[in-house]
């Protein structure tokens, strides 16, 4: 037992292992979508789901708002009509819960055939991904900016496969969070303007304020709050005024539906608030335990922000904190977790690994390929807890 608490204090075995593993995972995550291309039938796969799942409703919903019915996908009979009527019958329900922003995505995506969306969409997002974060590689540790030194963990975390299988956004969210973090100092402006394009994922915006108050920087800020107007502006004079209370109406089936009586699967929801749901309790207490995660996450981002720190110290407590501040965060969104685990182990390599830092990143980097499955059997979601212990961890650099 003494061996083992060693063995994981040190994490020594880590950067041992840090180029096998991840090819490893890699070629498992090919054979994977190799097999779903391989046994799909048209737009379907071998179950009689939608390709890529999650993404039926981002192209049902562009469907619609070509046509002309933006407002109506915000009303949930209409939008699984609509999947039912591209995907067939049979086509289980994958509700869009996005503001109107984010059909300034799906709408040109509509114009092409869903395959080829499908496909457009991954790719796109993946290598946004993979310039952002080699972008702030590049200014947070440059002698692992080589590409041999990151691709492979890049690619393969975890977490990339489960956005390649369900179609999903984590790939954007990271991008535009490395890009952010990246820029910041150098060019505020383009810093202010990547995290204001966050707006698609509105509770995951909510901490960026607090960090660029606290820290002094206004101009992005400032650019922040501009392109948010300029993106309101644009859907509204593209999709109609009648958008936003369509929007409002359509958060109350969110929030109570998914979010509240946990349709989506609380196993797959990485919060406190879901952990809570999970257990049996009630919505009152689930929700009063997520505002006392959200308070100590909005303390430790100002409090980081305000300090002296590191930087790449400021952009990891933010990545984190993002994370289990909202009630609403999903095993895909974990991909938020790459820019962190990339700051966080510059920050280590040169001022030192603190004790159980380095497992508690490979924990987090294999975590979102098995952690919904976990939380079904155990009723734990381990994800909420690891984040926390790897803020509080994070946190503890400043008064190091």
């Amino acid at each position: 037992m003494t061996e083992l608490v060693s063995f994981l204090r040190d994490g020594h075995f880590v950067e041992a292992r840090f180029r096998s593993y991840p090819l490893i995972f890699i070629a498992g995550f090919a054979a994977a979508i190799v097999f779903l291309a391989a046994t799909a039938h048209g737009v379907n796969d071998y179950a009689g789901r939608p390709l890529g799942t999650d993404f039926s409703d981002v192209y049902a919903a562009g469907t619609a708002a070509l046509k002309g019915h933006a407002a109506q996908v915000f009303d949930i009979r209409y939008q699984w009509h609509s999947e039912q009527a591209l995907f067939g019958a049979a086509t289980p329900l994958y509700g869009w819960h996005y503001p109107p922003f984010f059909l300034l995505v799906a709408a040109p995506l509509a114009l092409l055939p869903y395959q080829a969306a499908l496909i457009v969409w991954q790719l796109s997002t993946l290598i946004l991904y993979l310039w952002a974060l080699q972008s702030l590689i590049a200014k947070a540790a440059p002698q692992w900016a080589p590409a041999r030194y990151w691709l492979a963990p890049a690619l393969g975390f975890t977490a990339v496969f489960v956005n390649l299988t369900h179609g999903h956004n984590g790939f954007l969210t990271a991008a535009l969070f490395s890009g952010a973090l990246a820029n910041l100092e150098t060019r505020p402006l383009l810093a202010g303007l990547l995290f204001g394009l966050l707006a698609y994922k509105p509770q995951f915006g909510v901490m960026i304020p607090l960090a660029l108050a606290a820290g002094g920087y206004w101009r992005s800020f400032a650019a922040a709050t501009a392109t948010l107007l300029i993106l309101a502006l644009a859907v509204t004079l593209l999709f109609g005024a009648d958008i936003w209370p369509a929007f409002v109406a359509g958060g109350h089936f969110t929030r109570t539906v998914v979010l509240e009586q946990g349709a989506t699967g609380f196993q797959k929801i990485q919060t406190f608030f879901s952990q809570v749901r999970l257990v049996g309790g009630s919505i009152p207490l689930a929700y009063a335990i997520q505002a006392v995660a959200f308070l100590f996450c909005a303390a430790i981002v100002i409090r980081t922000w305000r300090k002296p720190s590191s930087w790449r110290v400021c952009g990891a407590v933010l990545c984190l904190a993002t994370l289990i501040a909202t009630p609403y965060a999903l095993d895909y969104d974990l991909m938020l977790l790459a820019p962190a685990m990339v700051l966080i182990a510059a920050e280590g390599k040169e001022r030192g690994f603190r004790p159980y830092e380095l497992s508690l990143l490979t924990f987090l980097w294999l975590l979102p390929l098995a952690g919904r499955n976990l939380a079904a059997i155990s009723h734990v979601l381990l994800g909420p807890f690891a984040i926390l212990a790897l803020l509080l961890m994070t946190g503890a650099r400043i008064r190091a």
